[in-house]
């Protein structure tokens, strides 16, 4: 969080970090005295929320020797979510990257570990300041506790989607409660808490800020909640979408470059942020992106973008797609993230001068996204919809995008597709073919095309070996692996 930092990094280096670094899941401070000590006032609880969120930020890969000395938090993201699905692959067919556009994913795999530790190490600090939520002023108290509760939901919502039924701890616990900490939940209990968590961060934050937890981007979360769950509560989840619209309190960029290039404008509900040139508060996944470190052997070259998916552009992208992606003569890359100073127009192209310490934010709610939402709540699991309010949300992205021309139906594939141009490299496509139901079908036919395979259980990422070990064996592994 770039205006919040030294508060990170003091909670993150003086609480946080100091635990075993096998104690993935629940990492525990060496003494109880530490964190007891640190927590005296109001401001010593402010700064662990910030902790908060730096556990989702994650430490810029580029600052550290080996994948596990330090959590990543969402930036390999792109890896477990647009690689596994029709969008985007590694450059090269060598190394843990490439295993997930192959299909090949195993229960070592370092990356999909460090994503699993990363969201457990944003809920072990959320449980550690509901803790010591009464340390706060009583005014704050409420804010904190639900800014806390959202972080916890947020994280809970993307494991339970990648890696389905996991532990659910909800406390500090000890090291040795290890049927809190291991034994897995179903996925209907872990959505029961998500669900509480986040109506409670709905009834206490206002829309104050975009960088940190809000009301929105609680309803906005709800909402896809509501959509993704087993029973789909889709009344719920336009409810939702209806409150962000309402509000008055966001709208569209009328230049789709401005979303991501404009930090924390007017379409932005919640993002996470970093700061350019700054190691230990950067990011470097926009660099791992680029053809320049791919062609001078810095990185793998990741997020290239498949010949269906710049057919899908050409055929409804509209004026995104030049924001999107550009063709060089050996491979297509992602643009909607290029390090501050890059030019393209060069060549070879140049990505500024701190191209592995990126400032870039990564959006994580978009009004675009809640727009698209609506029309997915109205149709309500149905094959179309002519509904005018769908149609009104819909026709305000294609608008947007340079596509006027008037939309009177909108088909589930309609509204796939405009998901997939619009919401392109930002994360979304894998959790939209699950909540779709068309992940096995789509991945199947787009696996066989290149040469790999897919099946229904890849649906699933394995839990990582270094947890079960951990466990002592408590912590089971999904079917397959």
């Amino acid at each position: 969080m770039k205006h919040i930092k030294y508060l990170i990094f003091a909670v993150t280096v003086s609480v946080f970090v100091s635990c075993d670094t096998e104690e993935y899941l629940n990492p525990l401070p060496d003494t109880a005295v530490a964190v007891d000590a640190f927590f005296q006032t109001d401001a010593d609880v402010l700064a662990g929320v910030i902790g908060i969120y730096d556990a989702l930020q994650g430490v810029n890969e580029n600052t550290i020797g080996n994948i596990g000395d330090a959590n990543r938090g969402v930036q390999f993201e792109h890896l477990l979510t647009e690689h596994r699905t029709d969008n985007t692959r590694n450059a090269t067919l060598e190394g843990s990257k490439a295993d997930f556009h192959r299909y090949t994913v195993n229960s070592n795999n370092v990356e999909s570990e460090d994503y699993y530790a990363s969201m457990y190490e944003v809920i072990f600090r959320a449980n550690n300041i509901l803790n010591f939520i009464d340390i706060a002023d009583a005014g704050n108290q409420a804010k904190y506790s639900a800014e806390a509760k959202f972080l916890r939901a947020y994280a809970y919502f993307k494991l339970v989607r990648m890696f389905g039924d996991v532990p659910l701890v909800t406390s500090v616990v000890g090291p040795t409660e290890n049927e809190t900490l291991f034994i897995r939940i179903p996925k209907a209990q872990i959505y029961t808490q998500i669900v509480a968590d986040l109506q409670e961060a709905i009834t206490v934050l206002d829309n104050s800020s975009k960088s940190r937890a809000s009301k929105a981007a609680a309803q906005g979360i709800l909402a896809k909640v509501y959509l993704t769950q087993a029973n789909p509560n889709y009344t719920g989840a336009q409810q939702m979408c209806e409150a962000i619209v309402n509000s008055g309190a966001f709208d569209l960029e009328s230049s789709f470059s401005d979303v991501f290039y404009s930090e924390l404008n007017d379409e932005i509900i919640f993002a996470i942020q970093y700061m350019t040139g700054n190691s230990l508060e950067s990011q470097s996944f926009s660099s791992e992106f680029t053809s320049g470190g791919r062609r001078q052997g810095q990185e793998d070259g990741q997020n290239i973008v498949n010949d269906n998916l710049i057919v899908d552009f050409e055929l409804a992208g509209g004026n995104r797609t030049a924001v999107s992606y550009f063709t060089f003569s050996d491979a297509t890359e992602v643009t909607k993230f290029l390090p501050e100073g890059s030019d393209l127009s060069v060549s070879p192209p140049t990505y500024g001068g701190s191209s592995r310490d990126a400032g870039n934010d990564y959006i994580a709610l978009r009004y675009a996204d809640v727009l698209l939402m609506h029309v997915e709540a109205i149709m309500a699991g149905g094959a179309s919809t002519n509904n005018a309010a769908a149609l009104a949300s819909f026709q305000k992205v294609r608008d947007r995008a340079g596509l006027t021309d008037a939309v009177s139906n909108i088909t589930k594939e309609d509204l796939l597709l405009e998901r997939r141009v619009e919401l392109a490299f930002e994360n979304q496509r894998w959790f939209d073919l699950l909540r779709f139901g068309v992940a096995d079908a789509v991945l199947t036919a787009h696996a066989s095309e290149l040469g790999y395979v897919f099946d229904a259980r890849k649906l699933l990422l394995p839990i990582p070996a270094r947890e079960i070990n951990i466990s002592g064996g408590l912590l089971t592994q999904n079917p397959g692996y």
